[in-house]
């Protein structure tokens, strides 16, 4: 029996046996038999392929002379079959060991006998059965599980011919050239799409390969048609009828086009000058950005942001080598500078207003959201990102191509304009918290549920604040105490002053060194890069730095009250203002360890909304504090670095208590954020405790959600933002040491512990004045 025999097959090529009989006898197992049908325009429909049904019919296995049978003789190709196989059960299955074999024979563990049979059954198979034909007939299905198959069987046998023969398949090219010129008439447009997107990724999986040189002889031919279907299927009328829905054939041959754009965007790093077909994208994103901004199904407004993102990331391999902080390579150079000046001039036209990020996630394959979570007109996070991203890098790459501040000042200003309006139109508090935030807290409320992005968005602001800092210098040797105000509104007001972006990480990770850490080891995110030029600048602007904490400090006594600690049973709790705070030592009952009551919430800054969206300093009297719930315990890092036997003990102080608050957003209706209520003590705080130790007696300098507070004869300004940053980066910096003391840590880390040392004298210079 033919089924049989072919599962005999399977489990010999699984299993690495060498396979005994001759050639032809496995060339005619694998062999499909697809009827080339009328015409030949090399559509399949299912009067070509063998019925679904398991009929059961006598069998002779089919003389080789016969390469392609008849339709009559297709009925009687799989006879004495098990009735739980049909046809198509077969045909799958013939498919699976064509993509088994070639796998196994471009396996560098396969011995050379069993490659060269291998080869001689491909052989067979291309010359004699013509099987790349009936592959290719094959991709245009209407059984989207066939075609499937179909595609990566066929990818693979043209991929392996074109690394063992250094030749192209002629079939298939000629196939592509007729699909992509064909279209919008050609039916058979996706197949080949998907097809030649599996083909490029080959040659990236193959660490052997020559890929420079396997890729331009797979892409050069197809280089000038690549364009030409590029504008015509992104030209095309996307309000129509025909794209209407996402399961419709016009939709799904604009998704297979989108894997292929990421696909030859991959590819683009491995050779040194690109193809046409591989910068497309960046030279023509007007085109996509269009596409992005009609009526086309969410599906593929959403596919072509995520690609749009890859594309503001992408380095290439001598830049990524170098460690360059810009591009060097200069078509990469030229390509990513048309990207930024396409974007900036559609989002200063209010382009970002036009999508709707109200597509429903995804649920396990379902529509449906979870029980007890609400995503009725909530934003689509994952794209908030990833467009705010595309964004970010834009302004990042022009600012530095930008000679002047004139240059670019007044294009900078109306994208982030436009950016804020969009993070406040998409990214809503609850009714619980404050309305209106500082401008530079958006970063953080937008892209904390995503490491990668938030560290890629932090490091563009930082940079674009850095270039315009050397510019304004660049202009003028001195700045006059007008002019020095004026960049400080302005910086705040677009919501990119860094150290404003740092702190308000630091609180929303409770002041945690050891998360910090997490982020320096992992290298999934580009923390290291942020923080060494982050720390950098600390250095230069320590006056500034200390200026913005003195800020947190002032707001948060200013405008919300302060609440004392007390034990539980306690219902009410005791608040008072940050001006009587300055005048009296917060005094707390002995008690025995426990958890706080849900303390109020204590924004850092509040803005002011006006016509113009800047931030301004709120100088208003009122008081605002409304309770919620607290979630138990501190932040967890990943990691237990102080688990060892031999860690050295950091501190034997009164420890603080971490309350984790949360502040919804639109991302699963929350974004973590923490306050921290401490008690001081001799030699410090430790913010990753979730226990209070046991408070001082009455009379004893204690101190309530804030402040630290010296003593009443010798009133010192309130430095507790400052106290707390500065001690989780020495946190941050033993952390590091005490690794690297112990060969634990993943590179040299010299240079970061050098300016954390830094940071530390200056802080320690602020605590002698």
């Amino acid at each position: 029996m033919k089924i049989s025999l072919l599962q005999q097959v399977y489990k010999d090529v699984l299993a690495g046996i060498p396979l005994a009989r001759e050639s032809h006898h496995y060339s005619s197992l694998i062999n499909l038999g697809v009827e080339q049908p009328p015409g030949g325009d090399g559509s399949c429909h299912q009067k070509h392929l063998p019925s679904t049904a398991g009929g059961v019919e006598s069998h002779q296995d089919t003389d080789m002379s016969d390469v392609v049978p008849a339709t009559d003789d297709l009925s009687t190709s799989f006879a004495n079959m098990s009735s739980s196989f049909c046809p198509r059960e077969v045909m799958l299955l013939q498919l699976t060991l064509i993509k088994m074999m070639v796998a196994k024979a471009e396996s560098q563990e396969i011995e050379l006998h069993m490659k060269q049979k291998y080869c001689e059954i491909f052989v067979l198979l291309l010359k004699e059965a013509k099987i790349d034909t009936q592959l290719i007939h094959l991709l245009g299905c209407d059984d989207r599980l066939l075609s499937h198959m179909a595609s990566q069987s066929l990818a693979s046998l043209v991929f392996f011919q074109l690394k063992e023969e250094d030749a192209l398949n002629v079939r298939w090219l000629s196939f592509s050239l007729s699909a992509l010129q064909g279209f919008p008439g050609s039916a058979r447009v996706r197949g080949c799409l998907c097809t030649l997107a599996a083909i490029v990724r080959e040659p990236l999986k193959d660490a052997l390969v020559p890929r420079a040189g396997v890729l331009k002889k797979l892409l050069a031919p197809l280089d000038a048609v690549l364009e030409g279907f590029y504008n015509a299927i992104l030209l095309h009328h996307f309000d129509s009828h025909h794209y209407t829905s996402p399961y419709s054939e016009a939709t799904n041959n604009l998704i297979s086009f989108i894997d292929l754009l990421e696909a030859l965007l991959a590819s683009r790093i491995e050779l040194e000058l690109p193809l046409r077909c591989q910068r497309i994208l960046f030279l023509k994103v007007s085109y996509v950005l269009n596409v992005i901004s009609s009526s086309i199904p969410y599906v593929i407004k959403k596919k072509f942001i995520l690609l749009l993102k890859k594309c503001v990331l992408y380095k290439s391999r001598e830049d990524a080598k170098s460690g360059s902080l810009f591009l060097e390579t200069p078509s990469l150079y030229e390509d990513m500078l048309a990207l930024s000046n396409a974007v900036l001039q559609v989002v200063n036209l209010t382009w970002l207003n036009q999508i709707p990020l109200s597509g429903k996630s995804s649920s396990f394959g379902s529509s449906e959201a979870a029980p007890g979570h609400d995503s009725q007109g909530g934003s689509d996070q994952t794209v908030l990102r990833a467009l705010s991203l595309v964004v970010l890098k834009a302004l990042e790459f022009k600012i530095h191509s930008s000679a002047t501040e004139a240059e670019i000042k007044g294009d900078f200003e109306s994208s982030m304009s436009q950016l804020l309006m969009f993070w406040r139109s998409h990214v809503k508090p609850s009714p619980q918290s404050p309305p209106v935030v500082h401008h530079c807290e958006w970063l953080s409320l937008v892209f904390m549920e995503q490491d990668d992005d938030m560290w890629e968005a932090a490091k563009a602001l930082l940079l674009i604040y850095l270039k315009f800092d050397r510019l304004r210098c660049d202009a003028a040797d001195t700045l006059s105490q007008k002019e020095e105000e004026s960049w400080k509104f302005l910086v705040h007001a677009g919501g990119y002053n860094p150290h404003c972006i740092f702190l308000f990480f630091l609180e929303k990770i409770a002041f945690d060194s050891t998360v910090l850490l997490d982020f320096l080891i992992s290298s999934e995110t580009c923390f290291l890069e942020y923080l060494v030029r982050y720390l950098k600048l600390l250095g230069k602007e320590w006056h500034r730095f200390v200026d913005v904490c003195n800020h947190f400090d002032t707001r948060h006594s200013t405008f919300h009250p302060v609440c004392s600690v007390k034990p539980p049973h306690h219902e009410k709790q005791s608040c008072m203002t940050g001006e009587s705070l300055q005048n009296a030592v917060c005094e707390a009952e002995p008690q025995t360890p426990t958890s706080l009551a849900p303390a109020h919430k204590c924004p850092v800054f509040t803005a002011q909304q006006g016509d113009n969206e800047a931030a301004e300093w709120n100088l208003s009297d009122s008081l605002t504090g409304t309770d919620s719930a607290s979630l138990p315990g501190s932040l967890q890092s990943l990691v237990n670095y102080d688990s060892s036997e031999d860690s050295e003990v950091e501190s034997d102080g009164k420890e603080c208590l971490v309350n984790t608050k949360q502040l919804p957003s639109n991302n699963d209706g929350e974004v973590r954020r923490r306050e921290t209520g401490c008690s001081c003590r001799d030699d410090g705080w430790n913010p990753r405790t979730s226990e209070m130790s046991p408070l001082k007696p009455k009379g004893a300098h204690t101190s309530s959600c804030w402040t630290c507070v010296a003593s009443s004869d010798n009133i010192a300004p309130l430095r507790v933002m400052l106290y707390k940053s500065t001690k989780c980066l020495q946190e941050l910096q033993e952390a590091i040491s005490r690794l690297q003391r112990r060969n634990l840590f993943p590179y040299n880390p010299s240079a970061l512990l050098k300016l954390l040392s830094h940071v530390e004298k200056m802080s320690k210079s602020i605590d002698l004045q």
